[in-house]
């Protein structure tokens, strides 16, 4: 059974830090594609971050110079360092196991995490 569980969120202030955890189980983890995706009350989910099997990550404008994801195959986890946070950070982030095509991420609609409550105050 896969399972992606994400861990680490909570409330912080503007410019603070937070690190977000993506653990997962049932997968060839190594061989997978990560991607961190965050959802805002009343907004679509949108991609935030990825990171292909081979470490190489891949950002959005919205959060490139401040976020940084790596993962650990070791320990079959995915990381999410957010610094320099701001309000509009504030969303659910999610984890998902996918793959890239060509420069483009792509979900496996199966494999998504329950979600870790990101809120930053201003």
């Amino acid at each position: 059974q896969v399972q992606l569980v994400e861990s680490g969120g909570g409330l912080v202030q503007a410019g603070g830090s937070l690190r977000l955890s993506c653990a997962a189980s049932g997968i060839t983890f190594s061989a997978n594609a990560i991607g961190w995706y965050r959802q805002a009350p009343g907004e679509q989910r949108e991609l935030v971050a990825s990171i292909s099997s081979g470490g190489s990550a891949n950002y959005a404008d919205s959060v490139k110079g401040r976020f940084t994801i790596s993962r650990d195959n070791a320990k079959n986890t995915v990381y999410l360092q957010m610094s320099s946070l701001k309000p509009e950070d504030t969303a659910v982030y999610y984890c998902n196991a996918g793959y890239y095509r060509g420069e483009l991420y792509v979900t496996r609609d199966a494999y998504w995490g329950k979600g870790a409550q990101v809120t930053v105050s201003s």
